[in-house]
């Protein structure tokens, strides 16, 4: 899959170095007379990037633009890699601790988090479909309680939150203030998950990703955005397989 575009998201003081140290994955960068925008490229066989882009693009906006498609570019090596369906045995991350998906024909069909097990009963064939729905009914519950609370923090309202499955996005917040938050985000650790949120909420006040925007970020979510974000790029290739293949 290729992802294109033509505006360029200038980076801020950062070395060509410090931005390339940012991506997945390596990347090849190559400027053509005849290109009109840019273009990226996961390259599965290779593993690594191929960005395409105009003549005149320096090797340091090339970059910077490219790190601003970090979703998309996890999303692709999220699918270059082996999907984790939902079987019984298999092991998936819950709010950032493994467990281990356990099933009975005789438990109740409803998913019960016991310790470090996900029990579940019922017909085996239906096992993925009541372990994803339990997972997107935890989500839903946790995500609206973290985004009430840092929405009383900005003195803001949404006009709703629901959840999804986007494949290039953890989160969204429309000009309408309607808030998207990926279910997969109740795989990862609590501080993840409450980035994201903080992240979008504060959208809410600023539709943008300027200097008063990341002032009410970081007052929101409080010590350890860099961290958390961090973290999300680290282990978001594997929340995009969990689930999958089923």
């Amino acid at each position: 899959m290729t992802r294109g575009n033509s505006n360029i998201m200038w980076s801020s003081g950062r070395s060509e170095a410090q931005l390339e140290a940012d991506l997945a994955v390596p990347i090849e960068i190559r400027r053509l007379k005849s290109a009109r925008r840019l273009r990226l490229r996961f390259d599965e066989a290779a593993g690594i990037l191929k960005l395409t882009c105009p003549w005149r693009t320096s090797r340091r906006a090339a970059l910077a633009w490219a790190l601003d498609q970090r979703d998309w570019i996890d999303a692709q090596i999220a699918r270059a890699q082996p999907a984790e369906p939902f079987v019984a045995g298999a092991s998936i991350p819950l709010e950032g601790r493994e467990v281990r998906i356990a099933w009975r024909a005789e438990w109740p069909r409803t998913p019960q988090l016991v310790d470090d097990e996900l029990r579940c009963g019922g017909p085996e064939e239906a096992l993925a479909r009541r372990v994803e729905a339990f997972l997107k009914r935890r989500a839903r519950d946790t995500l609206s309680s973290d985004i009430a609370e840092f929405a009383a923090g900005a003195g803001a309202i949404p006009a709703s939150v629901t959840i999804g499955d986007a494949a290039s996005r953890w989160g969204s917040c429309s000009s309408q203030r309607r808030i998207r938050m990926s279910w997969r985000l109740i795989l990862a650790p609590a501080n993840v998950r409450r980035y994201v949120a903080a992240h979008e909420v504060a959208h809410l006040v600023h539709l943008n990703h300027g200097a008063e925007f990341k002032v009410l970020e970081a007052q929101l979510f409080g010590p350890g955005v860099a961290e958390a974000k961090t973290a999300l790029r680290r282990i978001g290739p594997r929340l995009r397989r969990v689930g999958r293949g089923n």
